[in-house]
């Protein structure tokens, strides 16, 4: 899957929309997606920082794990 379509799951499921973001950057306390110059990384944002960083080569394996990230947190 890709970014938008994973927005778009993740908006069927009822996941409340703070618990991420698709657009990287540092919200509080949520899972972050975010395309960088060497592929995508995946993490989890808290008090400014990323934490449980993970990199990725392709867009949609970054997009499985975050589904799964947030699919067993709700």
């Amino acid at each position: 899957m890709k970014k938008q379509e994973l927005g778009n799951i993740l908006k069927n499921k009822n996941i409340p929309s703070h618990f991420y973001s698709l657009d990287g950057g540092l919200p509080y306390d949520a899972w972050c997606l975010s395309k960088t110059s060497f592929g995508w990384e995946v993490y989890y944002s808290e008090h400014g920082e990323k934490y449980m960083l993970k990199d990725f080569k392709t867009e949609e394996d970054a997009c499985e794990y975050m589904y799964k990230k947030l699919i067993n947190i709700v």
